[in-house]
C-alpha cells in the first residue's frame, strides 16, 4: 500500500508541472488566437485564452510518471491495463474538448468522442462491476451491461463538471475539493481491505485535486485562462473513473459499516453534489423549453447566485463552501464510525448559515439583476 508520503509527492508533482505548464499554454493560446470573447451568454467581460486542459493534462501525465517510480504505487502498475486505460482515455478527452475548443464540432460528433473515451476506460478495466442497492444487496452486473453503464457515468461526470464551469475558478475549485473528499475516502477504503493496493482510485483522485489547485492561480478571478471544454470534460472523466473503481469494482459486504461506507455509489452524489445538482435542473429547465441539451443558457447555479447581487468571486466561494459542506458530511462519519450521528447538528447549522449568508449578505442589497 502507498503511504502518505506517496501520495503527497505525486499530488506536489501535479500541483507543480500545471502551475509551470499552464502559462506555456496560456502563451500558445494567444499566439494561436485560442481566446474567447465576451458576450451576451457569458461573465467574463474581457477576451480571454483557453487551452488550460492542456497544462492540466501535462499535469496528469507527470503525476502518472512519478508514481510509477515510487514502489509503493507497484501493485498499482503490476497489471498496467487499468492506469493506461485511464491515461488514454484523459488524453482522448481532453483532446476531444480542446478541438472543439479551437474549432467548435457539432453535438453528436462531440458526444461520440466521449463515448469513445468513456469506451476505452470500460474496454481497459474501468468499469462498473457491481451496482450496490442500500438495504438490498450487491447486484453483479452483466459483461453486455457494464460498458454501458460506464459509459453513461462518464458523460454524466463529464458533463456535469462542463456545465458548471461557468465562472472563474468554479469548476477547478469545486473538482479539487470533491477530488480531495474522495482520495480520503478512497484512502480510508484502502485501509480497511476494503479495496486493494492495486486499486488506483485514491491515486487518480489525488492526482485531480493536484491538478485542480495548480491551474487555479491563472484561473481565479479575474482569469487569465480558462480550462475549457479540454481541460472540463477531462476532469469529469477522471472524477468517473476514480469513482468507478471504488464504488463498481467492490464488492466486499461490510455490513457493520456506517451507510457511506456500505454504499460507495452514494459518494460521488455528495462530493459532486454542486455539479449534479447543476446539471439536473439544467435537463429539467431545457426539456421544458424543448430546447437541446447542449444549448446554453444563464440559468445555472452560478448565474442565479449573481442575480441575487453576487459577484462572481463570492459565488463562486458560496458554492465551493457547499462542496465542502457536502463532502464533510459524508466523510465524518467514515472516518467516526462509532459516532456517526455526532455531525448530524453542526452540519446542519452549517447548511443554514450558509443558506442565510446565500440570501441575505448585506452586501447584495441594491445589487441584484446588475451583475449579469
Amino acid at each position: 500500500m502507498a503511504s502518505r508520503t506517496d501520495y503527497v509527492l505525486v499530488f506536489l508533482v501535479a500541483l507543480v508541472v500545471t502551475l509551470v505548464a499552464t502559462p506555456i499554454c496560456r502563451w500558445l493560446a494567444v499566439k494561436t488566437k485560442v481566446v474567447v470573447e465576451p458576450d451576451a451568454r457569458r461573465v467574463h467581460l474581457v477576451p480571454t485564452p483557453m487551452l488550460g486542459g492542456l497544462g492540466m493534462l501535462v499535469g496528469v501525465l507527470a503525476a502518472f510518471g512519478m508514481a510509477t517510480r515510487l514502489d509503493g504505487f507497484d501493485p498499482v502498475f503490476l497489471a498496467p491495463s487499468v492506469p493506461l486505460g485511464v491515461v488514454l482515455a484523459a488524453v482522448l478527452m481532453c483532446g476531444i474538448g480542446t478541438i472543439d475548443d479551437v474549432r467548435p464540432v457539432s453535438p453528436p460528433a462531440k458526444t461520440a468522442g466521449m463515448v469513445l473515451a468513456g469506451s476505452v476506460l470500460s474496454l481497459l478495466g474501468v468499469s462498473i462491476v457491481f451496482l450496490r442497492i442500500p438495504f438490498a444487496g450487491i447486484l453483479s452486473v452483466s459483461t453486455d451491461l457494464a460498458p454501458l453503464l460506464t459509459v453513461i457515468w462518464v458523460l454524466g461526470m463529464a458533463n456535469a463538471v462542463n456545465f458548471i464551469d461557468g465562472l472563474d475558478g468554479l469548476a477547478a475549485g469545486i473538482v479539487a475539493i470533491a477530488a480531495g473528499a474522495f482520495f480520503l475516502y478512497a484512502y480510508r477504503l484502502t485501509g480497511a481491505n476494503v479495496i486493494g493496493p492495486e486499486n488506483p482510485s485514491p491515486l487518480i483522485a489525488v492526482i485531480v485535486a493536484g491538478i485542480c489547485i495548480g491551474f487555479l492561480p491563472l484561473n481565479f478571478h479575474p482569469a487569465k485562462l480558462f480550462m475549457g471544454d479540454g481541460g472540463a470534460l477531462m476532469l469529469g472523466l477522471l472524477m468517473a473513473a476514480s469513482t468507478v473503481l471504488v464504488g463498481g469494482q467492490a464488492n466486499d459486504p461490510y455490513s457493520g459499516q456506517v451507510f457511506f461506507f456500505y454504499a460507495p455509489l452514494a459518494i460521488p452524489f455528495f462530493v459532486m453534489g454542486v455539479p449534479i445538482l447543476d446539471t439536473a435542473f439544467a435537463i429539467i429547465r431545457r426539456a421544458s423549453k424543448r430546447s437541446g441539451l447542449s444549448e446554453a443558457d444563464k440559468g445555472h447555479l452560478h448565474h442565479r447566485l449573481m442575480r441575487l447581487g453576487h459577484g462572481q468571486r463570492r459565488s463562486v466561494l458560496i458554492l465551493w463552501l457547499w462542496t465542502a459542506l457536502l463532502s464533510g458530511f459524508v466523510l465524518y462519519p467514515v472516518y467516526n464510525q462509532d459516532s456517526q450521528f455526532d455531525a448530524v447538528v453542526p452540519m446542519g447549522v452549517a447548511a443554514l448559515g450558509l443558506v442565510l449568508y446565500t440570501l441575505f449578505h448585506p452586501g447584495i442589497r441594491g445589487q441584484r439583476d446588475t451583475s449579469v
